[in-house]
């Protein structure tokens, strides 16, 4: 007696459960209406109004974010360039420092062999020999007799200035001797780093080496 029942309650049961899911389907298709709109062959695709409202979403940077990136990119440029331009001077003052060594020993050598420094050619602007000298003969020799027995070749300034008295520049009589960097950039530096090198007769303006006698030239 109860089955028929049980069966009509079963029966009217799944309906409700039909009708509801179809009603929240219709929903879910109204709520979604317009943005995926179904093509003729069922494919759902964005409408125009949704692709439009999506590209303004991702609009590119705005003109004062642009002008923020310029100036870190900018500022961050200068700083580097500092540092590139404070790098390249501390090593032009090593080279200099170095080469005024490396004329030194030869010059050592060069006596401890021969019992005279290399006589420093003069001319009528005086005996100061340079790659190119205010105070001399502007020649690629400026200390004769190093290359190629002590030296390969004999350094010169690495600003590489055209300028006759920014130059290594040497003078001597045979007996002693007087090599310095002459109106070098790095002057200033050179003396609060390297005293010792510091030229006697022109304190502020040249370094070197020189022999016991020739502090005076």
């Amino acid at each position: 007696m109860l089955k028929p029942q049980v069966d009509q309650l079963l029966v009217g049961g799944e309906f409700l459960l039909a009708l509801n899911f179809m009603s929240k389907k219709k929903e879910n298709k109204n709520k979604f209406k317009g943005f995926f709109p179904t093509s003729n062959f069922g494919v759902s695709l964005p409408s125009k109004r949704g692709f439009t409202q999506h590209q303004k979403s991702g609009a590119g940077f705005t003109l004062i974010e642009l002008l923020v990136v310029i100036a870190i990119i900018g500022l961050l440029a200068s700083v580097v360039l500092v540092s590139l331009n404070s790098a390249r001077f501390k090593s032009r003052t090593a080279k200099r420092v170095a080469d005024l060594s490396q004329l030194q020993k030869a010059l050592e050598l060069y006596y401890s062999e021969n019992n005279a420094y290399p006589v420093s050619p003069s001319d009528s602007q005086g005996p100061w020999a340079g790659i190119t000298s205010c105070w001399g003969p502007d020649t690629a020799l400026y200390i004769p007799g190093l290359v190629p027995t002590y030296l390969p070749k004999l350094p010169t300034d690495p600003k590489n200035s055209a300028d006759c008295d920014k130059q290594y520049i040497y003078n001597s009589n045979g007996t002693d001797y007087k090599l310095i960097a002459h109106n070098a950039e790095d002057i200033l530096d050179v003396i609060a780093k390297y005293p010792n090198l510091v030229d006697p007769g022109r304190p502020t303006w040249a370094f070197g080496n020189w022999s016991p006698g020739g502090a005076g030239f």
